[in-house]
């Protein structure tokens, strides 16, 4: 009979080992077509600089409403400019706008969704705060907020940023509510440990899981959301290059050239798409709730 020490060798260990948060996210087939759409797009705008073919504000009106060909891949627009070349300058700062709203978001949504989660005294008059922000549309209180501050990027994301705020104070404290009554908790209060320690070791490391899965949703609304603005006349005003701004100053020429608002548009579909399947497959392996056959 074979003894305990042969049977348990190193590789029937790591055999029996469960597979890491990272294997199973590269197992993951909605995460890495979300993934590998978001790096293709992260890529245009990083190097939009070197990959344009001439400058997007570079006007040519001979040249407008010239359809896509070997000289222009994606046409030229009503002033004569090339629509690739301000394709991959949007992306820049349509994600630029994106990843500012996410991050401004995450970082007070945390701050106010520990305060009211773990603090009882202060859950209500954060918590009405709240929900009176989230009584208006998000969209119609985004516009009516860059409308009051004007048309510019930094007051879109400040506008948005405040619109989606309160739907990230609200999943963080939820989640602090659980995590605040558990025992580990429970027993470092009991040891005397300071309240920010006890939420800086152990509250928010707990919390992280939804709080990252919501930020990515977060950016694809964002992304949006931004689109809708600049479309409205309240996002980055033109001629600067953003996907919304593309498709609002196409608007007018569907008829004679639908490809100025086609382009844009897609690139905006396809990062949302990227962003939600980044978040599903997120969501499928942090949270422990869902049993999702991954392969």
């Amino acid at each position: 009979m074979a003894s305990v020490d042969t049977l348990a060798t190193p590789e029937r260990l790591e055999a029996a080992r469960p597979p890491s948060i990272w294997r199973k996210l590269l197992r993951h087939r909605l995460f890495m077509t979300g993934a590998t759409l978001l790096l293709l797009m992260v890529l245009l705008a990083i190097f939009a600089d070197l990959i344009e073919i001439r400058p997007p504000e570079k006007m040519q009106v001979r040249l407008r409403f010239k359809t896509p060909d070997f000289a222009y891949p994606l046409g030229t627009d009503n002033y004569g400019r090339d629509i690739y070349s301000r394709l991959v300058h949007g992306a820049r700062l349509s994600l630029a706008i994106g990843f500012a709203v996410a991050l401004i978001t995450g970082i007070l949504g945390t701050a106010i969704g520990v305060a009211a989660g773990y603090f009882k005294r202060l859950d209500g008059p954060l918590m009405r705060l709240m929900d009176a922000l989230m009584a208006f549309p998000a969209i119609l209180l985004a516009i009516a907020i860059a409308a009051a501050l004007g048309p510019s990027a930094m007051n879109a994301v400040i506008a948005l940023a405040v619109v989606y705020t309160p739907r990230t104070a609200r999943i963080v404290r939820s989640t602090v509510l659980v995590v605040r009554e558990t025992d580990y908790v429970q027993a470092a209060k009991a040891c005397g440990a300071r309240d920010r320690w006890i939420i800086w070791r152990h509250v928010l490391p707990n919390s992280m899981a939804p709080l990252i899965v919501q930020l990515t949703f977060i950016f694809a609304y964002a992304i949006l959301a931004e689109s809708i603005l600049s479309f409205l006349g309240v996002g980055p005003p033109p001629p600067i290059p953003t996907w919304g701004n593309m498709i609002a100053e196409g608007k007018d020429y569907l008829r004679e050239a639908s490809y100025i608002c086609f382009f844009p548009g897609v690139a905006v579909a396809l990062t949302c798409l990227a962003l939600n399947l980044l978040g599903d497959g997120l969501r499928d392996v942090l949270d422990p709730r869902l049993r999702v056959q991954i392969g």
